[in-house]
């Protein structure tokens, strides 16, 4: 059986102190698994629940069965620490000119051929996990109280993975009064939104298709889960944008955009933000050029068409493409000039012009 939250939490101390002999970084066991009695695990924490026999990690590579109990390999592990503009996750809707103290450990549960980040996320076959220092919950929050900043992001690689330690930090920068913010790509289980759902603030989950076969092809996942997830954390109150890497013949045709589109539309809501965004040749992928702009100009024509009401062309130079505009009147609410940010159309909540209310959290122009 899979343990419960209740069984989880009141087990806290002792997950945190356990250490398998003879398996350094290895100090804390892992959460929503199911033990069997052939010694093989089944992870539960993301869309690909895998099965794990005796020395053997999932398909993230920072989780292992260890005498037949699962582990998390990357607990406290911190492999990138910044602050950043809550805009540079992007999230435009969630209180914007803010900073979020963003975290990162190593590794990822796909193999994106485009990886931006690909020299944190992509883990080879026995690469050392630890790193020199462990950093605890209750540093990370006490370093993000002193940087002044609003938020914690759990970004650069993929948060679902290092799953109980976020969940140690959200918890304590809750108390304190900091929101925490997911970067994701989506392929996160309901078990673990069901834990999660109680800290997590917002997500930008970002949508690199919608074939399948784009996603078992050039990123070794399904697409169902990913949709799963957005409808999910949309059900549990979760503020939600979306973004999608616009990739010369991959996912550039006009009819999956169109999809793209009215999937938020339909199922997240008009006024969820959609970020489409340029591509540049980068690691696994160099035989594409750049996007083409206009490419990124007609993505945002057919959002526009579909009803969405919030669209952002990300990795471009072009004057208010990043501008939120009131979704009633056109009034230029926020003006954003790469990180700077200027509000200037907002009071209380509100366009200053029309008084539509500007969807989001933290809109209020204060």
């Amino acid at each position: 059986m899979m343990k419960g939250v209740e069984e989880l939490s009141a087990k806290d101390d002792q997950r945190r102190s356990s250490s398998p002999e003879g398996t350094p970084g290895m100090r804390h066991e892992a959460w929503l698994y199911e033990a069997y009695p052939d010694g093989r695990v089944r992870c539960h924490l993301c869309g690909h629940h895998c099965w794990i026999s005796e020395g053997k990690e999932g398909v993230c590579r920072v989780r292992k069965n260890v005498g037949g109990s699962l582990y998390t390999l990357s607990y406290g592990q911190i492999i990138s620490q910044h602050i950043d503009p809550i805009e540079k996750k992007p999230l435009y809707h969630f209180y914007p000119g803010t900073t979020a103290y963003s975290i990162a450990t190593l590794g990822c549960n796909f193999r994106c051929r485009w990886c931006q980040n690909w020299q944190i996320s992509q883990i080879e076959q026995g690469q050392r996990l630890a790193v020199d220092r462990e950093v605890t919950p209750e540093q990370i929050v006490a370093a993000a109280q002193y940087a002044g900043s609003r938020s914690i992001a759990y970004t650069y690689t993929e948060p679902t993975i290092f799953f109980e330690y976020a969940y140690d930090i959200a918890r304590l920068a809750q108390a304190t009064g900091l929101a925490n913010v997911y970067v994701t790509n989506g392929y996160m289980s309901e078990d673990m939104l069901s834990v999660l759902r109680l800290y997590l603030d917002a997500a930008n989950v970002d949508l690199k298709a919608f074939r399948e076969k784009t996603y078992q092809r050039y990123v070794g996942a399904r697409l169902q889960p990913v949709l799963d997830s957005l409808v999910k954390m949309k059900q549990l109150g979760i503020w939600l944008e979306v973004t999608t890497l616009v990739i010369p013949g991959l996912n550039d045709d006009p009819g999956e955009l169109r999809d793209v589109a009215t999937f938020v539309v339909q199922e997240l809501g008009s006024d969820t933000p959609w970020h489409i965004s340029r591509f540049f040749p980068t690691y696994q992928m160099t035989d594409r050029p750049p996007t083409p702009v206009k490419t990124l100009r007609r993505a945002r024509e057919i959002g526009l068409e579909e009803g969405l009401r919030h669209i952002y062309v990300g990795n471009v130079l072009e004057p208010g493409s990043n501008d939120t505009a009131c979704s009633t009147c056109g009034r230029a609410l926020i003006r954003r000039y790469g990180y700077a940010v200027s509000i200037e159309g907002i009071q209380d909540g509100c366009c200053v012009d029309c008084g539509t209310t500007v969807a989001g959290v933290g809109m209020t122009g204060d």
